[in-house]
């Protein structure tokens, strides 16, 4: 039974019960337990499951579907033909307009990650010169 609803056995219920409401009080996996459900079709309910639903989000730690990533691509591709359209026009005596940075998508570090990242580095930075200061000087 556990291998049927996987890693995320809540998730798997909550989209059991959005996507199979014919199945009374407690969705099909309660229909399961009252007899009127095989583990097959349990198994074969679960692995149709959509994938924009709670099971998908909690494999993958986020909501983004392919459209989402096509979308921040296509956002990116326009801000890059924007600045090579600018930079080629532009008036030789100026510079040219910086490159843009790619979108954040799921998997990329956030800002604040970015920043606890390099204050955990700067203090570990700090904590190895003062080490170093304490030997010279035979602390």
């Amino acid at each position: 039974m556990l291998d049927v609803l996987g890693e995320h056995p809540e998730a798997v219920e909550a989209d059991l019960a959005h996507h199979y409401q014919g199945y009374g009080p407690g969705g099909p996996l309660a229909a399961y337990w009252r007899g009127e459900l095989t583990l097959r079709q349990l198994r074969v309910m679960v692995e149709g499951l959509p994938p924009n639903g709670a099971v998908a989000r909690a494999v993958n730690g986020h909501a983004w579907q392919t459209l989402d990533y096509a979308a921040a691509d296509t956002r990116d591709l326009a801000a890059l033909q924007l600045t090579a359209f600018v930079n080629a026009n532009r008036d030789p005596k100026k510079p040219p307009m910086p490159w843009p940075k790619p979108g954040w998508r799921p998997g990329d570090p956030t800002p604040e990650t970015s920043e606890a990242e390099a204050d955990e580095r700067r203090a570990r930075a700090r904590a190895a010169y003062e080490h170093i200061v304490a030997a010279v000087k035979g602390e």
